[in-house]
């Protein structure tokens, strides 16, 4: 849960400050873990390294502590990406680029807070938090109503201090429990797409045009600024890109929040496709890369699965291959049955409708099937 802080211009300062100091010790910390260590720096090794140096430059135990954890979980990130293949192989440049150096830190990087060093005021909605400075008792925080009542319902654990656009937030930790899940009355399937971002069995359509249209927009602007070459326009492209992320997040959730709420209220379960490298798979012509690039299928589904996890709305993903081509009705799949991207026609038996429903219906229909395996008792040994 995110809540935006609204310090004056003395805890802005101290804010601030903290953030650049503990960033720094960051840094120096992952120096000097990568010069004794490698990347196999412990917890317990960079507490005899540098813990004593921590607190001497004036950081407290908790914020020393804090320092410390994150150098050591940022080089356990790395490891694992190494061993998963997300580097490139043995040798890659971009491997090579990402362990021969320490991990860096930005200067402005968030900071992790527990309860010792953080504490909150629900009524006056004020935080006190530890500084460099000292400790500020009357920073105000603000939020909606219904992120107020569960941060006081469900907070629990650490926050992290973030800066953003000369902006100061927290980003609470709150642990929700999951609704129970009940047994679907039958499946919404969802056909998540580029030009209609998402469509629905029932017919339900979120089309992406405006968003689509949006882009284009923004795409001429970026060109524009571009051009100027300077260092504010560098500045002003992050910031652009930024607003245009938080755009599209937010269409993300309004489909999913729709998506979720219909299930909900009939009882059904929701059924996506396994869209799992679909850009290695698919290839587009060279004006329609940064579109393909762009879509945010993955957001779409994490919000849906999220959203469904906790209304108790059952959610499965089936396989995707021929989910436009096929006809629901009698099976037959080929290319022609999709004259153009928004029609479908059958050849066998004559079916026609737009073609994302179609693929919706299809989705469906699969996840029918394979609720029916996934919830088949284990066989009864001989």
């Amino acid at each position: 849960m995110q809540v935006k802080l609204l310090p004056d211009a003395v805890q802005a300062s101290a804010l601030e400050r903290t953030l650049h100091t503990v960033n720094n010790c960051a840094n120096r910390v992952s120096a000097a873990s990568f010069e004794a260590y490698g990347l196999k720096g412990s917890i317990r090794d960079l507490r005899s390294l540098a813990y004593g140096e921590l607190k001497a430059y004036g950081l407290g135990a908790q914020a020393a502590q804090h320092v410390i954890k994150r150098v050591v979980d940022a080089y356990s990130t790395l490891r694992a990406n190494i061993r998963a293949g997300n580097l490139g192989g043995e040798g890659s440049k971009r491997r090579c680029k990402a362990t021969s150096k320490p991990i860096a830190f930005r200067s402005e990087g968030a900071h992790t807070y527990d309860d010792r060093c953080l504490s909150w005021n629900y009524d006056a909605r004020t935080v006190s938090i530890w500084t460099m400075d000292g400790r500020l008792k009357t920073v105000r925080f603000v939020c909606s109503p219904a992120a107020l009542k569960q941060l006081i319902t469900y907070r629990k654990g650490e926050s992290d201090l973030v800066r953003r656009d000369g902006k100061w937030f927290l980003a609470a930790t709150c642990d929700v429990p999951e609704a129970e899940q009940y047994e679907p009355r039958d499946w919404i399937g969802v056909d998540r797409g580029i030009a209609n971002l998402a469509t629905t069995s029932d017919g339900g359509n979120h089309s992406g045009r405006r968003l689509d249209r949006y882009r284009r927009w923004r795409a001429r602007k970026k060109a524009e600024i571009q051009a100027k070459r300077t260092r504010s326009a560098k500045q002003l492209l992050k910031k652009r890109a930024r607003r245009e992320s938080r755009h599209a997040t937010h269409i993300n959730h309004a489909i999913s929040k729709t998506v979720v709420a219909v299930a909900q209220r009939t009882e059904r379960g929701i059924a996506l496709e396994e869209l799992q490298g679909i850009r290695g798979r698919v290839t587009v012509r060279r004006d329609q890369r940064a579109r393909q690039s762009s879509w945010p299928f993955h957001q779409l589904g994490a919000f849906i699965a999220y959203k469904a996890r906790r209304a108790g709305v059952p959610v499965i993903e089936v396989d995707p291959a021929y989910t436009s081509q096929r006809c629901p009705r009698c099976g037959h799949t080929t290319k022609a049955n999709r004259p153009s991207r928004d029609t479908f026609c059958c050849r066998r038996c004559g079916l026609a409708g737009p073609a994302d429903v179609v693929a919706g219906v299809n989705v469906r229909d699969r996840a029918r099937s394979a609720w029916v395996f996934v919830n088949m008792p284990p066989p009864v040994p001989a």
